[in-house]
């Protein structure tokens, strides 16, 4: 037995040798497989060539068709400037503003394209009817700049707003069926709205929720691998160098968070104290607005030449100044509380949410009871109308003898007309997102602005500091910017409907508002004093505009399925209902059947279940999952593998021994 060890210890180390052996000749192959053209001559090393060649020209084609994409993305050197200046919360402002951008211009293309297109070249000509005609009572002073500013004059009778379109089932020889495509696009505007929060919501979502680790050693990686050594621009090495400081800046605010020390009863009686200060200014700003709508319709009865300037627009100045003092004013007493930077964000948007959605509803309520009476209005001219041409008729065939009667010759702007109730809501829309637009120019103009200058010039002769003390420069606005976007959509939803002409309009508005903005955040405007990071995901943004888009389209709906249309003016003149028109196409043509499948397809019990369930679809999801699959699998091998080497080589050293 002794003398048998050395030999099957001799057999196993010969047998090591072979399989070592085997395993260099194995790698030998793959070598020269892979560089068999490198180390051939001919062709061989030709064609080899080649192949790197085109493998870097690949490689290079790639990374610059990534470059392209990036430089295609509008607005993105602007915004990683200022995210490299003010912080990812400052420049979350601006992406979510570049985002509104590209959905209005959709919606503006659905409007533009599918109605005001149409009517403009197949409809009938301005001047041909009533309702495209100004009144000869308004003539004098239609071209006016006073009446023209508050949408009166030629602009009331344009395409603009409601009243200007034909109410003919088909319009030109393309037969285009113009109310049909104003009721579908107006239900399409919020469709397709819906469709793109909810799938940019679950985008969000998606990509917030991967980085688990992202919170493990947050200085370290920012020390070491904050840098990008291809940098060769000096300008974007200041900028890249402003965003690593911002960068721990904002990681030094959550580390002090994270270990602050408190009073707890006294952080909970301010809470409380602050809340109950904010509900008071929410009711009395919308007692304020109630007010005055309500004098506003005492207006409406008198001569426009016994009222001033401001009586006219007393509404939109007051909802204007409320959205300018309240904002500083909840974020004066939020001080009370003491939230993280980013908690106080969402509690200040909130609050500021609150405040303009109730201003607004309550500028509604008081609208639509001025629509009530104007529509009484509307019955009692309709009656008159009708008992003139039956007078008219009566009086002709007792002259002439004869029942073919010509239609009375009128001159459009003579016509006897309604009030056009549409019309009226869709110039108040216009003059409310006009009225916004021009106070927060003004407030960035003056308050940001002349504040930047007057401190910068006057801090050399002033009794104090006038940068570290009052009023120092001013710091960009998150919460009220962020609502001012979401409140000014509210409207566009809300008013498109009875002025088509308004989505462009915002169009204009939010393509200035990135320039002007930019301009002022950069020129005008220093970083907060506690500088916070963003979430990764703008859902907080997102589900605020999701609530205004709910919120937005019950006024539409309660328009279409409630209220009677004008009967002189819009598309759905003549009709007891706006939807109508699709009863009537459907009965027109479409077969029997089609009705039935409509009326099932159509049911809410269907359609509310379906929008969650489309929202929470993720195209990449597949993928990700697939990629995850074959992570794991491509372990599980590796790990089995790894078992069994260990296991023959235990083997070995146990015969060894």
């Amino acid at each position: 037995m002794h003398d048998k060890r050395p030999a099957i210890f001799h057999h196993f180390s010969l047998l090591n040798h072979v399989f070592f052996f085997f395993f260099i000749i194995r790698d030998a192959q793959l070598f020269v497989e892979k560089f068999e053209g490198a180390l051939g001559k001919g062709k061989g090393r030709r064609l080899y060539a080649y192949k790197v060649m085109m493998a870097k020209k690949l490689i290079k084609f790639n990374r610059d068709f990534d470059n392209f994409k990036t430089a295609c993305i509008p607005w993105e050197r602007k915004i990683k400037e200022v995210e490299s200046h003010f912080g990812s919360s400052v420049a979350s402002y601006f992406i979510f503003l570049r985002w509104m951008y590209g959905l209005n211009l959709v919606l503006f293309g659905f409007m533009f394209g599918l109605v005001v297109i149409p009517e403009v070249l197949m409809g009938l000509p301005y001047g041909s009817i009533p309702r495209k005609t100004v009144p000869r009572s308004e003539q004098a002073r239609a071209m006016d700049f006073s009446v023209l500013f508050d949408f009166g004059g030629y602009c009331k009778y344009s395409i603009l707003f409601y009243g200007y379109y034909n109410n003919k089932r088909t319009i030109g020889l393309l037969k285009f069926r113009l109310p049909l495509s104003y009721l579908l696009v107006g239900f399409g505007i919020f469709g397709y709205s819906l469709m793109v929060v909810t799938r940019t919501m679950a985008r969000n979502a998606n990509e917030g929720g991967d980085g688990a680790e992202d919170g493990a050693f947050i200085f370290s990686w920012k020390l070491f691998t904050s840098w990008d050594y291809l940098i060769g621009n000096p300008e974007t090495a200041d900028n890249k160098y402003a965003s690593i400081t911002t960068s721990f800046k904002e990681s030094i605010v959550d580390e002090q968070m994270n270990q602050k020390d408190e009073n707890v009863h006294l952080r909970r009686f301010l809470r409380i104290l602050a809340n109950l200060l904010i509900l008071c200014s929410l009711a009395g700003s919308g007692y304020l607005i109630y007010y005055v709508v309500r004098r506003s319709q005492d207006f409406a009865q008198m001569d426009d030449e016994e009222l001033s300037w401001f009586d006219k627009n007393e509404v939109e100045f007051v909802m204007s100044l409320l959205g300018l003092v309240c904002p500083p004013l909840f974020e004066t007493i939020a001080e009370l509380e003491d939230y993280h930077p980013r908690i106080a964000l969402k509690w200040q948007l909130g609050r500021i949410f609150a405040l303009f959605l109730g201003n607004l509803y309550t500028f509604l309520f008081a609208l639509f009871d001025e629509v009530q009476g104007k529509l009484e209005r509307e019955k009692s001219i309709k009656n008159a109308t009708e008992w003139a041409l039956k007078e008219y008729y009566a009086n002709y065939t007792a002259f002439h003898n004869t029942t073919e009667l010509p239609p009375p010759h009128i001159d459009p702007a003579d016509a006897i007309r309604g009030p056009c109730w549409e019309t009226s809501v869709g110039i108040e829309f216009m003059r409310l997102t006009v009225s916004d637009i021009q106070v927060s120019y003004l407030t960035i103009l003056i308050g940001d602005f002349l504040r930047a200058i007057a401190v910068r010039f006057l801090n050399y002769c002033w009794c104090w500091d006038l940068e570290a003390g009052f009023p120092s420069y001013a710091e960009f606005d998150i919460s009220g910017n962020v609502l001012g976007l979401i409140f000014n959509q509210g409207m566009i939803w809300m008013g498109a409907f009875y002025a088509p002409g308004l989505v462009g309009i915002n169009v204009l508005r939010l393509l200035s508002s990135m320039y002007y903005q930019c301009w002022a955040v950069m020129s005008c405007n220093v970083p907060h004093r506690r500088v916070f990071k963003a979430s990764r995901s703008n859902n907080f943004y997102m589900g605020l505009l999701l609530l205004v888009l709910f919120l937005s389209l019950m006024p539409v709906i309660y328009t279409i399925m409630t209220l009677s249309p004008s009967f002189d003016c819009g598309p759905f003149s003549g009709k007891e209902r706006m939807y109508d028109v699709i009863i009537e196409t459907i009965d027109r043509d479409l077969p029997s059947f089609m009705g039935t499948i409509f009326g099932y397809v159509s049911n809410p019990g269907l359609i509310i279940p379906a929008v969650p369930m489309y929202g929470n679809q993720n195209p990449k999801e597949p993928k990700r999952q697939l990629k995850r699959s074959s992570s794991v699998q491509c372990l599980r091998s590796q790990g089995q593998g790894q078992a069994r080497m260990n296991a023959l080589k235990q083997q070995w050293h146990n015969l060894a021994q």
